[in-house]
């Protein structure tokens, strides 16, 4: 009885005629607005979304992928990055867990076209000594084709290759010009704003007696302006090895074409001290103003991560921390360069360069070292794979087999590069408004992205001068950060207190591994000019708390070894502080950046040991904690 009455009644009620019913005036509802978005969601004026992609990788049709055996080109690699399942060289089908957002294809810009036809024995391969052992080695496959392909690369470090065959691969070319044509169309024909970017870019590959000087070209723009230029080599007389020529570059490009564009070096690590250079540069000639300004003007960021090593800091340069033994690769390029040696290595990690950056700027002005942290996956195999339970390697013959992780990677008698220390990382995370070419690299100029080891964990930082554990307890910390401070890859606005506080947040890639810890690391000049460093643990999981010394013990480790699995039963899925700097002087030069490590997991070479019966080598390392590095804040003292 009650429901019919009820029932009727809202019937009635709704049979008003409409003059009878409930009308708020408009004046009414706008009495409701209390002149503030009450939805979080609208009228954001910041990035609210992070996008995942790969700066760095290659496809068949760079010459040392196609010569280790990758048959795939550019628009394999697309497709894969954009979650397609393809088959990779090997013959294996392959498919990302996840889709990316955006990818930049580098092929090497000396050479291009080259592995087309070594393959095919054109004529133009032929009539060199050089191209014909080259194409013998290729046609031959297995080891030869990669004796072939460090043959090359060899050849190519001591520039020495037959200048005939070279400049029908080399800029004014119809060769080279036709395959850069093909390149810039493909990233056009799957680059669709909002959805999936598609960068054009290239690999500047600078080999200094076999010293790593590379650097990777992103263009901001479409084929209207790309297709104006040929990318710029490295072999003279066309080319240079000097990145002072690569910046000449960049500024014609910008001034020729309208367009944008910047340099992103990487692997400071086999670059035998030459990468971040303090006083002389390799040349002979000294740092001096013109590099330093060019330098800070055409880097805004650094790889910090890759499949060839981890390049945050060193053992060596950071005893006092206790995880910079993370993915050392610190061999130089074996039978490339000569040995390496401790005093190469202030020139070649992230983290040095940073506190080195201060003694330039008092000393030219300028700081070349202001960069922030990208990571990528270098891999020459088409395949974007940075995740370890999914990783394919290298190049072609490093993709999955049962003898992968036996083999070296580089064995000469300088050293050898073990198979099992390769690195299946890294991915860079880019906070921007939206999915576009001008959105996504505007960010990366101002440094608003972080770079991981491949988990896809979420990472805020701010910096500032009045944050309060309030301000994170709003679960909406984006909007403090924004407002009182400013984020990742800034300087610090001037100073409205006593010291400078940080806000980090990090949330675990939904499908990976909980957290260990947050820390800050910090580095800095004192009014002596000299450099310091200290790392912070400013939140970790649950159950431990720092000893008498400060010291945080490790927070376990659930690996289980035989079945390449591990249990979220310890770490934190989310992790979050607001810290402020115990040590801060304000009369010193500072950076601060956040790394976040997550609990132990398998390495690739233990996924390979269970699901392909690999046997690993004995000092094999099995598990390791992968990481986010974000890019840092500066501090510089006022007046």
């Amino acid at each position: 009885m009650h429901k019919l009455l009820l029932t009727s009644a809202v019937a009635a009620l709704f049979a008003l005629p409409v003059h009878a019913q409930f009308k708020p005036s408009s004046q009414t509802l706008q009495g409701l607005y209390p002149g503030k978005a009450y939805s979080p969601y609208a009228q954001r004026g910041f990035p609210s979304q992070v996008f995942w992609g790969d700066t760095h990788l290659h496809t068949g049709l760079s010459i040392d992928a196609g010569l280790f055996g990758n048959t795939t080109g550019t628009e394999t690699a697309f497709r894969f990055a954009r979650g397609e399942e393809v088959m990779a060289s090997s013959g294996q089908p392959v498919k990302l867990s996840r889709p990316l957002d955006w990818l930049v294809t580098t092929e090497h810009s000396d050479g291009m076209g080259m592995i087309t036809d070594l393959a095919e024995g054109t004529p133009e391969v032929m009539k060199s000594e050089q191209g014909r052992r080259w194409h013998d080695g290729l046609t031959a496959g297995g080891d030869a084709s990669a004796a072939a392909a460090l043959d090359l690369i060899t050849t190519f470090s001591q520039g020495q290759i037959d200048p005939e065959l070279i400049a029908n691969y080399s800029p004014g070319s119809a060769i080279y010009e036709s395959v850069w044509e093909n390149i810039v169309k493909t990233a056009e024909t799957f680059n669709d704003p909002g959805q999936f970017t598609a960068f054009i870019g290239f690999e500047w590959t600078s080999l200094v007696n076999g010293n790593n000087l590379h650097r990777n070209v992103i263009l901001r723009d479409g084929a209207d302006r790309a297709l104006e230029v040929v990318p710029m080599i490295t072999q003279p007389p066309i080319g240079s090895p000097d990145p002072m020529d690569l910046y000449a570059w960049l500024e014609d490009y910008e001034a020729d074409t309208g367009g944008r564009a910047f340099a992103l070096a990487h692997n400071g690590n086999l670059s035998n001290g030459i990468m971040f250079p303090t006083h002389t540069r390799f040349t002979g000639d000294p740092v001096d103003e013109a590099y330093v300004r060019a330098r800070a003007r055409w880097e805004p960021l650094y790889e910090i991560t890759q499949i060839k090593g981890d390049g945050e800091t060193h053992p060596t340069l950071s005893p006092g921390d206790a995880f910079a033994d993370y993915e050392t690769w610190d061999a130089g390029n074996l039978d490339l360069s000569a040995a390496k040696t401790t005093e190469m290595l202030k020139g070649e990690y992230a983290r040095e360069a940073l506190k080195q950056g201060f003694l330039l700027e008092q000393k030219l002005g300028i700081n070349p070292y202001r960069f922030g942290f990208s990571g990528a996956t270098d891999s020459h195999t088409s395949l974007a794979t940075a995740d370890s339970d999914n990783y394919f390697g290298k190049a072609t013959n490093a993709e999955p087999s049962p003898t992968r992780a036996q083999h070296p990677f580089t064995k000469t008698e300088n050293g050898e590069f073990p198979g099992w220390a390769l690195v299946a990382s890294g991915y860079t995370g880019i906070w921007a408004e939206e999915n576009t070419r001008k959105s996504l690299w505007d960010a990366m100029v101002r440094r608003e992205v972080y770079a991981t080891t491949g988990p896809r964990m979420t990472v805020r930082f701010f910096g500032g001068w009045d944050f309060t554990e309030h301000d994170l307890r709003s679960r909406q910390p984006a909007f403090a950060g924004y407002e009182k401070g400013v984020p990742m890859g800034s300087d610090l606005r001037p100073a409205t207190s006593d010291a400078p506080t940080f806000m980090v947040y990090a949330l675990r890639d939904p499908i990976g591994a909980n957290l260990d810890r947050i820390q800050i690391v910090k580095g800095w000049m004192d009014a002596d000019g000299n450099l310091h460093e200290k790392v912070y643990d400013v939140a970790w999981s649950p159950g431990r708390e720092p000893d008498a010394e400060g010291t945080l013990p490790p927070v376990g480790n659930t690996v289980d070894i035989e079945a390449a699995n591990w249990t979220n039963t310890i770490g934190a899925s989310e992790l979050a502080a607001v810290w402020t700097d115990p040590d801060f002087d304000a009369g010193e030069q500072a950076f601060y950046y956040t790394r976040v490590l997550e609990i132990p997991t398998p390495r690739w070479v233990l996924y390979d040991k269970i699901r392909l019966g690999a046997e690993l080598p004995k000092d094999a390392i099995q598990t390791g904690q992968e990481r986010a590095y974000t890019s840092p804040i500066w501090y510089a003292p006022q007046g």
